[in-house]
């Protein structure tokens, strides 16, 4: 199956139909409670995420609440959630940056995000895409597999992969195809096991099964 424009196109016109209204499936009340969240989010499901959250957020949810806990305290907090001490870390050190620099605040750009303690090139597209409605593609291991698999990007790298989705997904549409890629790959394109018998873009993916 040669990839053309046409093709890519016609991928993407699925995704929407049938994914087109799905967003983050983290809970969350606030733009720190969403930084949390995200950071808490690396190698974990977002189901374990927001049972950790739905415990901490009724007490821990703002920097100044965070910050005052201690590494140990943190690590408690979290102990649940894998790689919990450095997330635990992290998190403490991002709550006294907000405190210090921003006046409590989640900035607002990919720039100043990027230089928070655990936030790397996805927590800070997931960040500005949901919360500041800025254009960008988050690639987690959903979104890095997903498109390989579609077609839509070659990369060997999430930082690559971002780029050629950039350039094959028009500008309008990168938060909302972060989305329906995430979504394709939790229900249906499998990290071990793909449902192509029931995959809605089995006619246009050169990675399906054959019948």
């Amino acid at each position: 199956m040669r990839m053309t424009k046409a093709l890519r196109a016609r991928q993407l016109e699925i995704l929407e139909t049938v994914y087109g209204d799905r967003r983050t499936a983290l809970n969350y009340g606030s733009p720190f409670e969403l930084l949390v969240a995200v950071v808490l989010s690396a190698q974990c499901t977002d189901e374990r995420v927001n049972v950790i959250t739905s415990r901490i957020f009724p007490r821990l949810n703002t920097p100044a609440k965070m910050a005052a806990l201690t590494q140990a305290q943190m690590e408690e907090e979290i102990r649940d959630c894998g790689l919990y001490r450095n997330k635990a870390k992290h998190l403490l050190a991002t709550a006294h940056i907000l405190l210090a620099q921003y006046g409590g605040e989640v900035p607002e750009t990919f720039a100043e995000l990027v230089k928070l303690p655990g936030v790397g090139r996805k927590t800070a597209n997931v960040l500005v895409s949901i919360l500041f409605n800025q254009p960008a593609i988050a690639v987690d291991t959903h979104v890095f597999r997903v498109s390989r698999r579609l077609g839509l990007a070659k990369g060997e790298t999430p930082e690559a992969v971002e780029q050629e989705l950039m350039k094959h997904i028009p500008k309008d549409k990168w938060s909302a195809a972060h989305h329906w890629l995430i979504w394709h790959g939790r229900l249906v394109c499998k990290a071990r096991k793909p449902l192509c018998g029931e995959c809605p873009l089995r006619e246009v993916c050169p990675s399906a099964a054959p019948a």
